[in-house]
Parts: C-alpha cells; structure tokens; sequence
C-alpha cells in the first residue's frame, strides 16, 4: 500500500489479523421462506484483529459471498495502524476496484470495534452518537406455500402479532412467484388491517418480473399509504433510468440503493433522482466508514437513509445519523425462524421479540461495539479459517 505520510504509532500497528467462515442452524426457515419444521443454515464472516500492544477489534457479519474479497483484505491489513482507518478505506477500495468491495465491511467495523475499546468508549459515542433507544420495524421472510406467511391474511395477522409486541412498522419480503396481484392485494389488506397504526413497507426483492408488474403493486402501495416501495423488480434494483421512471408516476416513495455498492454510485443514483430514500449497510459499503459517507451524502440533499439489516455496527451508525428513521429487524416470521445467530454471550439479540414495549431496541454501551462473542462456538462451527500476521 501506498500514501502513508508517515509509519504508524509502534503500539497500534495492526500484526495479526484472523478471518473465519462459520456456519450455524436455523430452524423454522428454508431459502428465505417462513416454514415450520424446516431446518437450514446460514454462512457468516468472524474477524479479529490485533495490534502489537494487544488491543483486539472484534466483528462478525456478512456472508459467504464475500470471502474471496475478505481474504485479500485481511492480508492487505497487515502493518497499518489500527486507527488509519481512512487511509485504509482510500487504498483498499482501489485495491479491490473490480470488485463490489463487499469483503471490506467486517474488518473496518471491527477496526471501529478496536478503536473503542483503547479509548474506553463506544462505537456510538465515538460517531458523535445521542440516541439511545432507536424506532424498530419488523421485516419479514419471503412468504412461501405451506408456511407460515402463505396467504395475505397470514401477513396480516403476523402484522398484528408485531403491533402486540410493540412494534410500530412492518415491512413485506413478499411472495418469489411472479404473481403481482397476490403482491397487490397483499399491500391492500395490510394497509385495511394494520395502516392505520403502522407504518408500512413493501420489499419484494426485485422479484418482480417486468416494470408495469412493478407500476402495478406500486400503485396499491399508494392507494394503502405505504411509507415506502424498495426494489421491486427484476433490474436487479439497479436501473436509475427505470427507477426514476417509477418515481415519477408513484406517490409512495421509493427506497432503491441496496444493491448499488459504495459511496460513488450511491451519488449517481440520487443525481439520477432514482430514489427517495438512501439505504446503507456497514456490511455492505464498506463498513461503518462509508455508511457515515453515505449518511453524509445523504443529509447533504436533505433526504433520510435507513440502514440495512440488524446488528450493532447498525445501531452504533443509526445512533449518530438524524436523518434515519427505523432500526431493520430482519428476516422475522410467526415461526420464529432467527435470521441473525445466537453467537453472543452478552444477551444482545435481534431476534423478534427482543424489542422493548415502547417499539424500540437498545443502543450497546460498552466499550467498542458493546457486544461480546461466543468463540468457543463460533470455533466449533468454523468451516474455513485465514490468518496473516506481520512477521509472516
């Protein structure tokens, strides 16, 4: 790597860095769908790293996708300072160029993580963060026959359920059938049941097949007052052109961005106008370091970003971010099939029923990102291990 004015403070620079690929169980889910009895698993990224005076970052998160990008970038770790994490950001995102980039994220939130730790202090509060308590939708699994979200009436009910347990926004992974009227029909019963109490949202995950599909369930989206319409359809949620077409012929408000990687062409599709709300994600852009860029971007043109999935890199970001609305609860069912792992020995969760009664989900306190890790099962489960240290 290049550009370093000058050779990092001795203590803090970085000599071991360790990435994991783990598995682990759930139940109650199978490809993305609420299904009782049903077992699958789920692959997630563990990362540690070590500075020569002992200071540890800690992170687990992403995906299996990523691990071919996160292996180069553990290597490409080595003797920086642990707190460049600029400096790394500008050089690995060159490095990486004719990626997405989306190995980066879990080792600039546990460098985040690390950061924190030193000073005593949170990952919240080293962001400037003031919220403690953030508003928390439920975001649903993709609905599926013989499930437990099978019919609209079941959304509905499931709706319902949440509102008991305090949740005051409900978002739909809808059916992957080509079937835009079930999707219409869908939104319509949920804003007659629940519209008046809650605020709701539609994801079909660009499952969509055409636009005129996506011009359909957007316009029930607009007769039930839905708060937001995200990646409907089949262009990958990609397309500004076409997006910005929806837009103008909507009045539901359009939430494009989640598979639109980084800074730089997150820019381009709010130029193109081709979206009202901003997504981020810490595991996606590039960590907690971009998704702040984004937010800033984002605040510079007046429009609100909401991040992307649940965890605590999540919530140390939403906590300093003004212009973010809800905390994403993901993926939940009437099943209780967990999206989000039980590896934590602290009691942090995301599960559904881990909200408070008045809507909400807590911000970590602790040091760094306040959380604390199950190694011994997170070892127990581990699939492929990569370790790089300084002296070789």
């Amino acid at each position: 790597m290049s550009n370093r004015r000058e050779a990092p403070k001795r203590g803090t620079v970085i000599e071991r860095v360790e990435l994991r690929i783990f598995s682990y169980r759930m139940e109650n889910v199978k490809h993305g769908i609420d299904l009782p009895g049903a077992v699958s698993n789920r692959t997630r990224l563990a990362v540690r790293i070590d500075t020569k005076d002992g200071s540890r970052g800690e992170y687990i998160g992403g995906n299996d996708t990523m691990f071919g990008q996160a292996r180069l970038t553990a290597k490409a770790l080595i003797g920086y300072g642990a707190l460049e994490r600029e400096l790394f950001y500008e050089n690995i995102k060159r490095d990486l160029r004719k990626t997405d980039r989306m190995g980066v994220g879990v080792f600039d939130n546990a460098l985040w993580d690390l950061a924190g730790k030193r000073v005593g202090l949170s990952v919240s509060e080293l962001l400037g963060g003031s919220r403690g308590r953030l508003p928390a939708y439920a975001s649903t699994w993709h609905g599926g026959e013989g499930g437990g979200l099978d019919t609209p009436e079941h959304y509905s009910e499931f709706a319902e359920e949440c509102y008991e347990l305090g949740y005051r926004a409900f978002k739909v992974h809808g059916w992957k059938d080509d079937n835009p009227r079930r999707e219409a029909d869908n939104v319509l019963m949920l804003g007659k049941r629940v519209g008046d109490r809650m605020a709701l949202m539609l994801d079909p995950g660009c499952h969509l097949r055409t636009f005129a599909d996506a011009l359909l369930v957007g316009r029930a989206c607009d007769e039930a007052n839905f708060y937001w319409y995200e990646d409907p359809y089949s262009d990958g949620g990609l397309s500004n052109h076409a997006h910005r077409k929806l837009k103008q012929m909507l009045k539901t408000p359009l939430l494009i961005g989640e598979h639109v990687r980084g800074l730089e062409a997150m820019a381009n599709l709010l130029i193109a106008e081709a979206t009202d709300f901003v997504r981020a994600d810490p595991d996606f852009d590039m960590g907690i370091t971009g998704v702040m860029k984004i937010a800033h971007l984002a605040e510079a043109l007046g429009l609100d970003v909401e991040l992307h999935a649940p965890g605590p890199a999540q919530r140390a970001c939403m906590s300093a971010i003004r212009n973010s609305n809800f905390y994403e609860v993901s993926m939940v069912g009437p099943s209780r099939g967990c999206f989000t792992g039980d590896f934590y020995t602290c009691g942090y969760s995301d599960a559904l029923d881990a909200i408070g009664k008045d809507g909400c989900v807590a911000v970590p306190e602790g040091p760094g990102l306040g959380v604390q890790y199950d190694w011994g099962f997170i070892e127990k489960q581990t699939l492929e291990v990569y370790e790089h240290r300084l002296d070789g």
